[in-house]
């Protein structure tokens, strides 16, 4: 049966025909598809762990029982998840584990463009590249006889472009893959410095091994056309040199990017007059092909940052570009701000009225950042605002304890955040901490998480009480706020900021876009009174604009939160 699919639902269908069991994943954009599509097989347990580190070694538990398994994640998750990744390159598998890593070249969603084809050559795990929906299938299946044939992990990389077009996949049947006996095998899998010194030349065979199988494997093909100009690509890389290039250039698809084949590129190279290497982000493959001795054309022509097109492609190679049309550059710019009834507005306006230092995370909280909150001063990583305001209060003392505070998600705290919190409670430094509660994982498209009480597929699940966490971590000061209620916040935070001991504020209030919420009605303006002071526009809520000098309210976007009307000194806001 032949169907149109995303990229991420074509991997996840890869993983059911191929008998997979149990997958573990912590969502990221543009991952977070494969997980939860692949939850909508019966036959597959999947569930969300609290961040990647953990989905990596509960696939690696479950393939340590012999059950094809996977975890998947974006590429920052991979920087959390590469503990268990170095080791259990060295451990080997029983069942099948693979590992997918969504790139975001572009960083259309992500704080760094890093090129996680530098885990797979760091690690010393083989790594394979789809280029499409219907490849992102098939190499999953593959991926999987891979690990088992050599006794690997296997890494499968995505990227934006991948994750989120469609193609034509062809579907199969699930196969179910009887489960390999587990067997006690201390040499192999307890790594500690003794065993884990003789297990180092097995990864390097291994790697010797694949170097072979990559000369002649599925993965990796050869489409001649004229020899005049020879490309090496992978990913989507492949389909905009196709579309420029067409027959007029012979192609080496590259679809296992490590390890990467010598003879193969070698051959190629020998039967064509010019060799470009076409690869988003960092040259690896031009690394590797001039450490070959091949000369080649790469990026000293095309860039080291951001996403290809078709039309960059043409016009560094020197190919014309078709004509295009783009938006008038006079038209205005449309910036990213928080959602309509958003319950991190209120928060983050007292925080700006308070003219506090932020220490942010990651999350769609980090929209606090931009105009016209512009309150917050530091984003860097899941969990980094709780140890960062440990430092920074820790260097600075009272000049900063009194005015400095981390805001953390929900999710984001589970994922990373306790660490930190911990790391204030014992090493006891004057900080406040403040928790976004939005009782869902907001960023990624509202996936659950330990503290709301259900598991991926909707069910009731364990639920962390966060108040009750915090206090057996060792803060006795907990409070708990409504961020619709300014009064409140502002009182809360002023007094947490004036206490000299550490404490945690709970900003709880349910994402505005919860299906389950229920919305007040739109508010209204009344222009007899409204005098056109804007100061509800300091909000930087979208349902709120300005015409002819009064305030104007859409109410097709308004969810009646009130958190304007208590800025409205005139009572136009009703």
């Amino acid at each position: 049966m032949k169907q149109l699919m995303l990229g991420n639902q074509a991997l996840a269908r890869g993983l059911y025909e191929a008998g997979c069991s149990v997958v573990s994943s912590y969502p990221g954009t543009p991952s977070t598809e494969v997980t939860e599509e692949a939850a909508k097989y019966d036959e597959i347990y999947c569930e969300w762990a609290p961040n990647e580190k953990v989905a990596m070694e509960v696939a690696f538990g479950a393939s340590l029982a012999g059950k094809r398994s996977f975890c998947g994640m974006k590429h920052v998750g991979l920087n959390v998840a590469a503990d268990p990744l170095f080791t259990c390159a060295y451990t080997g598998v029983n069942g099948g584990m693979v590992i997918c890593v969504a790139d975001d070249p572009g960083m259309h969603s992500s704080q760094n463009e890093q090129d996680s084809r530098h885990y797979a050559i760091a690690s010393k795990v083989p790594m394979l590249e789809p280029a499409d929906s219907a490849e992102a299938c098939e190499f999953a299946k593959k991926a999987f006889d891979l690990s088992e044939e050599f006794d690997t992990p296997v890494i499968i990389k995505m990227c934006t472009r991948v994750a989120h077009s469609q193609s034509v996949v062809e579907t199969s049947p699930r196969v179910e893959i009887p489960a390999k006996p587990y067997e006690k095998n201390i040499a192999k899998y307890v790594m500690m410095p003794g065993n884990a010194i003789r297990r180092h030349p097995f990864v390097e065979e291994r790697t010797r091994k694949l170097i072979t199988y990559a000369e002649n494997c599925d993965f990796n093909r050869v489409e001649m056309g004229d020899t005049k100009l020879g490309i090496i690509t992978c990913s989507t890389s492949y389909q905009y040199a196709k579309e420029v290039f067409g027959d007029k250039a012979s192609i080496l698809k590259l679809g296992m990017v490590n390890p990467l084949p010598e003879k193969l590129i070698l051959d190629f190279a020998s039967k064509v007059e010019k060799l470009v290497i076409i690869e988003e982000l960092d040259p690896v493959i031009e690394n590797h092909c001039k450490q070959l001795g091949l000369v080649v054309t790469g990026k000293d022509v095309l860039p080291i940052e951001g996403e290809f097109s078709q039309n960059l492609i043409a016009e560094k190679l020197g190919v014309e570009v078709p004509a295009s049309c783009s938006l008038d550059e006079t038209m205005p710019g449309r910036p990213p701000v928080m959602c309509a009834g958003c319950p991190h507005r209120g928060l983050f306006f007292t925080l700006k009225q308070n003219k506090c230092n932020v220490l942010g995370d990651i999350g769609c909280y980090t929209l606090g950042a931009v105009a016209p909150l512009n309150a917050m001063d530091m984003t860097l990583c899941m969990g980094a605002s709780i140890s960062s305001i440990h430092g920074f209060n820790k260097a600075l003392g009272q000049e900063s304890e009194g005015k400095t505070v981390a805001v953390i998600g929900d999710s984001t705290f589970m994922h990373s955040g306790m660490t930190g919190l911990a790391n204030i409670a014992y090493n006891q430094s004057n900080s406040t901490v403040i928790i976004l509660d939005n009782s869902i994982t907001g960023m990624t498209g509202h996936q659950q998480n330990p503290t709301t009480g259900y598991n991926i597929k909707g069910d009731p699940a364990g639920k962390i009480d966060l108040e009750a966490l915090c206090r057996a971590m060792g803060f006795e000061r907990v409070r708990v706020i409504d961020p619709y209620n300014l009064a409140e916040c502002d009182k809360v935070l002023k007094e947490e900021l004036a206490v000299e001991a550490p404490s945690v504020i709970i900003s709880r209030r349910p994402c505005a876009l919860l299906k389950y919420v229920k919305h007040e009605a739109p508010v209204k303006v009344c222009e007899g009174n409204c005098i056109g002071c804007k100061s509800c526009m300091r909000l930087g809520c979208p349902a709120i604009s300005m015409k002819n000098g009064k305030a104007v309210i859409d109410t097709t976007l308004c969810v009646g939160c009130g958190v304007c009307k208590q800025l409205c000194k005139f009572d136009a806001l009703q």
